[in-house]
């Protein structure tokens, strides 16, 4: 076991109210537990979530909160129970850091489904402590809710898998839609959506982009591989493609329509929602029964399917579009990402950057 001299005092970037702006916070983390792993952070994606709760947009903020839930360091210590981690490992911490492990989700690997969860931040642990998130310089967390980052794959490359690749995994796994020449459809080319394309591509699936322009057509194809674009505001376009899809997954993070996409099914064909929406969803019922379809809700991924997805990256050699930013630049970041100016992914260099005074 691993030890470390200095004390439980971290430093943050923390929101303190519902302005949007992080500004560096000092708090005490836990010491280590049984089965517990004390983590160096090294670098945490951005996620869009992250500013719906940073901005109290959900109603549910609670602050000073320390936001990051793409979370990748390098082990220091571990304790006495840990038998899967060892000091200097590269291991990445996700949305959760807390279950009930007695229910039905949490006994069959679905704990993301568990209704006493624990989230990275903007919670309170079991000891009482407000958990914080991976905008800080150390974690402390519970060997059940760390995975290993395969051996070769970069941090940075493996941050936003913790969160937005998982995301789009574990459905395609759950509804079963893994296997190759499927037909799918991404709807909303973001940092979730972008993803998607890449899981869907390495299944072997035909993968349409479906975006409100033709903004992104070069992006889509010639960079992410995508086979075709679809223009979701062109009403010839989209009547060409009715009944072509078998899937579509719906990242789109505000209100939209659903009856175009519904429209864009096969039979039994799954619109998998992802987006947070805070507004009533509306389709007419028959869309629905004439092709036997399916709306469906997902919601992040298991820790075994975090661990999956990561070395399926590694095995497919795909990789993320990734910024990688510093911490002093987390503000602006946060800026441009509720413009969706970002391409796909930010990446916070913790490690490599001095926190702001």
């Amino acid at each position: 076991m691993g030890s470390i001299e200095s004390d439980r005092t971290v430093t943050g970037l923390a929101a303190k109210d519902p302005s949007g702006i992080l500004s560096p916070y000092t708090y005490t983390l836990r010491n280590t537990g049984p089965d517990d792993v004390f983590i160096k952070v090294i670098c945490c994606g951005i996620c869009h979530s992250d500013l719906h709760q940073i901005k109290n947009e959900l109603g549910m903020s609670n602050y000073p909160m320390v936001p990051g839930h793409e979370a990748v360091g390098e082990v220091v210590e571990v304790g006495s129970e840990v038998s899967r981690f060892r000091v200097g490992d590269l291991v990445g911490v996700g949305c959760i850091v807390g279950s009930c492990s007695s229910c039905g989700p949490c006994n069959s690997d679905k704990e993301q489904y568990c209704n006493k969860k624990i989230w990275t931040y903007n919670d309170v642990y079991l000891d009482g402590r407000p958990t914080q998130g991976g905008f800080s310089s150390a974690m402390v967390v519970h060997q059940k809710f760390v995975v290993k980052i395969p051996e070769g794959m970069s941090p940075e490359q493996a941050a936003p898998l913790l969160c937005a690749g998982v995301t789009v995994y574990s459905p395609l796994s759950h509804f079963g839609l893994k296997q190759s020449g499927l037909r799918g459809g991404i709807l909303g080319l973001g940092g979730v959506g972008h993803m998607g394309v890449q899981v869907a591509k390495g299944l072997g699936h035909h993968v349409t982009v479906i975006s409100s322009s033709e903004k992104k057509r070069k992006e889509a194809l010639e960079h992410l591989g995508a086979d075709e674009y679809l223009v979701s505001s062109d009403a010839t376009q989209m009547e060409r493609a009715v009944g072509s899809l078998d899937y579509i997954i719906d990242t789109v993070p505000v209100f939209h329509p659903l009856e175009p996409y519904l429209s864009l099914l096969k039979l039994d064909g799954k619109l998998i929602m992802m987006g947070v929406i805070n507004t009533p969803m509306q389709f007419v019922s028959p869309l629905l029964m004439l092709g036997r379809k399916t709306i469906a809700g997902t919601f992040i991924g298991s820790m075994t399917e975090i661990q999956e997805v990561l070395d399926f990256f590694k095995e497919k050699e795909l990789t993320s579009t990734i910024e990688v930013i510093k911490l002093d630049y987390i503000n602006k970041a946060l800026e441009r990402l509720e413009k969706n100016d970002v391409r796909y992914r930010f990446v916070v260099d913790v490690a490599g950057s001095k926190f702001p005074e």
